[in-house]
């Protein structure tokens, strides 16, 4: 006799659909008999640079202390992201990828009654990590693409605690600037956690997006999330952080895993934060790429949302996910985006200027057909 579990899951749960990554090279490569070095992915956002060196040394010299449990704490990396950020390790809640944090934010201020706000086509977490605890997600409608943010004021009442707002967006890649920011700020409530999900800043120009944690000495309800899997190469080690009030740190502290950042991870990520160069090589890489693809895009007569992140939204004017599966047969994975009410676009993460080019062949030969 079977029991219907889904049935006996909490109701938050119960509606939930699992969220559903890029699809990896060795799935593909199953499916449809390719060798994986003739697969070119430009799916989910990763850094195509490969590691740093000086991040490989540090993987390598943790190794031997594998079977010992992680700190706990993150001593040595709330030291170095105090030194790097100039804030306090009090402040610091470190998470399995940004995505952990998110989730504990969730868990911590949101349950059944109450109600989050984030924008329409914003990351998919924010509805999920709401939803799982039971409170309502209140999706605004977006504007041109980005986030509406006196409309997302409008949406929050009594019984909001947690706006989710993030700068540049996944999947569009908008963004808003620094006036934009300190409008929103100025105007919400002081009860209501606004949190700044900032997984693509370090895309940017120095200056040309707000920086969160400059805000944060004036906003004790503002956290900023921000991850080490996209500029810093880290995406397979799952290492991020928020960095918020001491007060607000220390109710996420208390539902956080002891041992949720492990210690290759912590390593690593402490590495990464000293090698400047292959940050900066990052940037470089993904500026040159941005622009390789838009001038494609324009040559096939694409349009594009521009972008401030890693990746970029192209419209192909028709439904995506038959365009989606010819590039799939051509070697080619990249993301489709119709759960995020986008269906008629790509999210082509940038690659190496070869992967870049591959794309754009594959594209003009699939949309030629």
């Amino acid at each position: 006799m079977s029991c219907d579990f889904l049935a006996r899951a909490v109701p938050g749960v119960q509606k939930l659909s699992p969220y559903v990554p890029g699809k990896p090279v060795d799935e593909l490569a199953r499916e449809l008999g390719l060798a994986v070095e003739d697969i070119v992915k430009l799916a989910s956002n990763e850094n195509p640079l490969g590691p740093s060196a000086a991040v490989i040394a540090a993987v390598q010299a943790a190794l031997p202390e594998i079977t010992r449990y992680p700190d706990g704490n993150g001593f040595a990396l709330k030291q170095a992201l105090a030194q790097t950020f100039g804030v306090a390790p009090s402040q610091l809640t470190l998470g399995n990828g940004s995505n952990d944090v998110l989730e504990l934010i969730a868990r911590a201020f949101l349950a059944p009654g109450l109600n989050a706000v984030f924008s329409q086509h914003a990351f998919a977490v924010y509805p999920l990590v709401t939803q799982a605890v039971g409170a309502e997600g209140r999706s605004v409608p977006a504007l041109d693409w980005g986030h509406d943010l006196p409309g997302m004021l409008e949406a929050c009442d009594a019984n909001t605690r947690v706006v989710f707002i993030a700068n540049p967006n996944n999947p569009t890649g908008t963004w808003f600037d620094h006036a934009a920011l300190e409008r929103f700020m100025q105007q919400i409530s002081e009860h209501v956690l606004v949190v700044l999900d900032e997984a693509y800043t370090e895309y940017s120009d120095a200056g040309e997006l707000p920086n969160g944690l400059d805000y944060l000495a004036q906003y004790p309800n503002l956290v900023v999330t921000r991850t080490f899997s996209k500029a810093y190469g880290l995406a397979a080690l799952r290492i991020g952080y928020a960095a918020s009030s001491v007060d607000v740190a220390d109710v996420l502290n208390r539902v956080r895993q002891p041992f949720n950042a492990n210690s290759l991870a912590l390593a690593a990520a402490v590495a990464a934060l000293t090698d400047v160069d292959y940050l900066e090589r990052s940037r470089a890489l993904n500026r040159a790429g941005m622009q390789q693809l838009e001038t494609g895009f324009s040559e096939l007569g694409l349009s594009w949302i521009t972008s401030r992140g890693n990746f970029i939204a192209v419209d192909l004017q028709q439904p995506a996910a038959p365009i989606y599966q010819a590039l799939l047969a051509e070697g080619v994975i990249v993301r489709p985006v119709a759960a995020y009410e986008m269906p008629t676009f790509l999210r082509v993460s940038i690659g190496l200027p070869a992967e870049n080019q591959r794309l754009l062949a594959a594209l003009r030969k699939v949309l030629s057909a």
